[in-house]
């Protein structure tokens, strides 16, 4: 066998143990987490919560003071011990997002990975409902949480937009964060509603009922001033997705071939109104 077969050999081999080192950890990391975010949880609902010590948290997980904080910062955030997770599916799901899908689709698809992680554990998650409602910090704890969410989406939207290119006719970036808070506050409202429900019915139908009203509330917005500037290059077809032009009693419509439809139906709809 030559030197590089071997050295190539050796390499793929050392690699999958170390591949699978790693996916052991994170599942030892995540069941240590949750273990000590049921102690919790139980214990905050037998003493209450200002009573209950970390000392008794770790003890109840049978485990060190010191492996709680090497998992926690605080006993508030022992019973959110999913979000870190969750959040790090959320932005790979916009990472790796088709070219041609529209931004909005694609933060209701990340955010998914949010309503799949509560209704994967509908008891602690209605339980830990129940939690924040009575205990002040803990609903404050998860409303950080929350915002976090809104942030990355947030960010994601405005990415396809350059807020400093506001002009009269584009209001894209002030679309874009509201629709990233329409998308939130969706979510959380079909989320509360499944809550109060003791975690019954198919949770997942009911968030894309939300998330369609908000593609229709916002969604047609995104983009479409993009077509409207007046004397902008848009009009002149130049870098725009659609552009339109009457020509007397003939609506000419351009519009590139990976423009999507509905962006095309848009700009038509747009111009016959005209």
């Amino acid at each position: 066998m030559s030197q590089s077969a071997k050295s190539t050999r050796t390499t793929q081999t050392s690699d999958v143990p170390e591949t699978a080192a790693g996916g052991r950890a994170a599942a030892q990391r995540l069941k240590m987490r949750r273990e000590l975010a049921t102690a919790a949880m139980e214990l905050f609902a037998t003493k209450g919560y200002e009573a209950t010590t970390v000392d008794e948290i770790a003890a109840a997980a049978g485990v060190a003071r010191r492996t709680f904080f090497r998992h926690f910062r605080s006993k508030e955030e022992a019973i959110f011990p999913d979000h870190d997770d969750t959040l790090v599916r959320a932005e790979a799901v916009l990472n790796a997002a088709p070219p041609h899908e529209h931004p909005l689709d694609t933060v209701c698809r990340g955010i998914k990975e949010v309503m799949r992680m509560y209704a994967g554990s509908p008891a602690v998650s209605v339980a830990r409902y129940r939690l924040t409602r009575e205990v002040p910090t803990l609903r404050e704890a998860e409303i950080a949480s929350v915002a976090r969410y809104e942030r990355l989406f947030t960010r994601y939207l405005l990415g396809h937009f350059d807020e400093h290119e506001h002009q009269v006719g584009n209001d894209d970036p002030l679309l874009a964060e509201v629709a990233a808070s329409a998308v939130v506050t969706a979510h959380n409202h079909v989320l509360r509603r499944w809550l109060r429900a003791d975690g019954q019915g198919d949770v997942e139908a009911q968030l894309d009922h939300a998330f369609a009203i908000v593609r229709k509330t916002f969604g047609a917005g995104i983009g479409a001033g993009r077509t409207q500037v007046a004397g902008g290059p848009e009009q002149n077809g130049a870098g725009a997705a659609v552009s339109t032009r009457s020509e007397g009693e003939v609506l000419v419509a351009v519009a590139r071939t990976d423009a999507p439809l509905h962006e095309v139906m848009r700009a038509i709809e747009q111009a016959l109104k005209k």
